[in-house]
This record gives structure tokens, C-alpha cells and sequence, in this order.
């Protein structure tokens, strides 16, 4: 059973599930057309603007496994700094990864991380920006998780149970929609 636009449960007389999400109805689902298919949202009437977005995630792990990161021990290599190429081109390859988002002239992608020695964390944090018709919080996104699952790659053989979380949007700007800044904040 999946919403429909009403907000409440449906399903389509040959027990398939049915979205009804009409886009012209003000749904903020635009990626379902009136009929409730998923579609790639035109973005062509829309005007070439400055984006930017940034998006962050974290890894947590062993002490151990931590030290043999900066120590730079870990029998793969670096690890940070293979991580870091590895979200640059997830950052790029978006539009291969996730149907219905848009291919784009990534302009600029910068990740950095973050060690916190005290909870044996490295947090990911990605900045993405292009001049173009559409956002790039989905190439943001992608980039902070495909970093932190390079590390947990490579890193796994002294570790199996670190843990990912906290993948979320910091910020973005330009467009149509503005600005926008998590309420929450950096963590």
C-alpha cells in the first residue's frame, strides 16, 4: 500500500500498489506525474543558476581501527585519501546510481573529513556545485555515503562492525526554492 494524494492508503484494482501523487494538484512528489508514474521532472523552462550543496555523514569504529587510518597502517593503503577520490566520482556518477536525477555539469565537488579521536568517528562532508537547471543535494548525498563506504572497504578486514549514520543535507543554495539550512545544524 503506498499514500496517495489524499494522504491516505490505496491500491489499484489488480492489487498492485497505485501512487497517485498529481503533480498538478501541488504534490510535493515530482517525480510521479498526474497518472502517479514516475517521470523525470522537466526541468528545461527552468533558469541556469549557481547551486551549491553540502551534506555530511559519519563513520564510527574501533579505537584501533582509527589509529591505523591516521597511522596510515591499513593494509589497503590510504584510506582517507581513496575515499576522498571515490566520493568525487560518486559525486559525479549520481545520474548513473539514481533513476530520476538529472546528469549535470558538476562545476566542483570538495570533501573533507573529520577525525574525532574521542568517539572514534570520521565524519564525511561533501560540497557539490554546478551551474544548471536542477540541485545538487542527490550528488552531495551521494558522495558522503560512497566516502564512507570506501572506508568501511577499506578497513573492514579490522573491523566488520563500524557503523555509517547521520547522512543527511547541511545546506543548499540558488534556484528557484532559495536557500535552505538544516535547522539542525552541523553535528
Amino acid at each position: 500500500m503506498t499514500p496517495s494524494a489524499e494522504g491516505t492508503d490505496s491500491a489499484s484494482t489488480s492489487g498492485e500498489p497505485s501512487v497517485v501523487a498529481a503533480t498538478s494538484a501541488g504534490s510535493p512528489l515530482t517525480h510521479f506525474d498526474a497518472t502517479g508514474q514516475a517521470h523525470m521532472v522537466d526541468v528545461s523552462a527552468k533558469a541556469e543558476t549557481h547551486r551549491v550543496a553540502r551534506a555530511t555523514g559519519e563513520i564510527r569504529m574501533l579505537p584501533t581501527t582509527l589509529a591505523l587510518i591516521e597511522d596510515g597502517a591499513a593494509k589497503k593503503g590510504d584510506v582517507l585519501g581513496v575515499a576522498r577520490i571515490a566520493a568525487i566520482q560518486a559525486a559525479k556518477r549520481t545520474a548513473d546510481l539514481i533513476p530520476l536525477c538529472h546528469p549535470l555539469p558538476i562545476t566542483r565537488v570538495a570533501i573533507d573529513f573529520d577525525i574525532d579521536r574521542a568517539t572514534s568517528v570520521i565524519r564525511c562532508t561533501a560540497q557539490v556545485e554546478t551551474r544548471g537547471r536542477t540541485g545538487v543535494e542527490m550528488e552531495a548525498l551521494t558522495a558522503v555515503q560512497i566516502g564512507l563506504l570506501t572506508i568501511y572497504d577499506m578497513c573492514k578486514a579490522a573491523d566488520r562492525g563500524m557503523v555509517m549514520g547521520g547522512i543527511r543535507v547541511l545546506e543548499k543554495h540558488g534556484g528557484k526554492s532559495g536557500d535552505w539550512v538544516s535547522p539542525e545544524g552541523p553535528r
